[in-house]
């Protein structure tokens, strides 16, 4: 064999490994999230809201991926909302959802039309765009009959809407990984609340989505959210580690070293005879984990294992009941 050829076959073999490689962190990551916030369970009727995006296929794939070993019995359907954008290629995705043989529905509303209308030119139409947006999905679930409603919004996604409500809203909130509607009938989960952007790009690329671009929040310049994404990436580059770190701290909260009067009693607060548990420390040395091992343990290898539920969905159910599983869905 000649000596490039067996660059070009050692090429494709790394490519591979690392595809696969790929393929389990987030496989491995969404099963946790799922786990970790019980977001999936017996019976339950996943409404996937697939835009056309990296990460809506992802979630996609992946979801389908779990359904077929998991150790209990879920259904899911993907639902687009066509929002009647100029040039929004119609065909793409109801061909590709064919194409893999999902149970899906495509619903027609020109919410383009009424954000045009009500929203300034040069100001962000994304608040209002969500609102409407928000609605009909959750009208459609209960048309489909969904139990669960499944986003894609990613760990990235989390600690910009951190940020953002820190700099512009004076709130320490962030998206949750579950949480119940306002009107509390309906449940919205986040299964890939653990994994990282630029992963479920590389995923894209590696399953080959046809992704839709959204021209509406495209065309938007000065979206705070894009400045604070810039920020985020940036120090994601200049300090490795970083970004897992302060993922972290959504998942370690001490109210009573904030000052939430909501949250805690300062006001009540008095001395005893006894330590308080996990009390003051403000004269302590405090003892911080090297960042980028923090980064390193996200890549899979982490050093201390978070407890589980005793039903993991990571877990293959019996083959009796896989066979039953993987019709699930269409």
């Amino acid at each position: 064999m000649s000596e490039p050829q067996q660059t070009a076959d050692d090429k494709a073999k790394k490519a591979v490994f690392e595809g696969n490689k790929l393929s389990k962190r987030l496989r491995h990551h969404v099963g946790a999230a799922i786990n970790d916030f019980n977001m999936i369970e017996e019976g339950d009727r996943v409404m996937v809201c697939l835009s056309g995006g990296k990460d809506s296929y992802g979630l996609l794939d992946i979801l389908l991926g779990l359904q077929k070993s998991a150790p209990i019995s879920f259904s899911i359907v993907a639902v687009n909302l066509d929002q009647k954008q100029p040039g929004f290629p119609e065909h793409v995705l109801p061909q590709y959802l064919e194409s893999i043989g999902v149970e899906y529905r495509i619903i027609e509303e020109d919410t383009y039309s009424i954000v045009k209308r009500l929203i300034p030119e040069g100001k962000t139409t994304c608040s209002l765009c969500s609102r409407l947006r928000r609605g009909i999905l959750y009208r459609v679930a209960d048309e489909l009959g969904a139990t669960k409603i499944a986003l894609g919004h990613h760990r990235d996604d989390m600690l910009h809407t951190l940020f953002l409500n820190m700099f512009y809203g004076g709130k320490l909130k962030s998206m949750p990984p579950k949480l119940v509607s306002d009107d509390g009938r309906h449940m919205v989960i986040r299964p890939l609340a653990y994994c990282r952007e630029k992963d479920l790009e590389r995923y894209a690329a590696l399953r080959g989505f046809p992704i839709i671009p959204c021209n509406l929040c495209g065309s938007q310049p000065n979206l705070q959210r894009q400045v604070v994404k810039e920020m985020v990436n940036d120090w994601d580059k200049r300090f490795p580690g970083r970004v897992e770190s302060m993922f972290r701290a959504l998942q370690n909260v001490v109210p009573s070293h904030l000052a939430d009067t909501k949250l805690f009693d300062f006001a009540g607060l008095q001395t005893g005879d006894s330590p308080f548990e996990g009390g003051d420390t403000a004269f302590d040395k405090e003892e911080f984990r090297d960042p980028v091992a923090l980064a390193e343990d996200d890549d899979g290898e982490a050093t201390a294992a978070k407890p589980r539920r005793t039903i993991s969905i990571l877990d293959s159910r019996p083959k009796a009941d896989s066979q039953a599983g993987d019709s699930c869905g269409g």
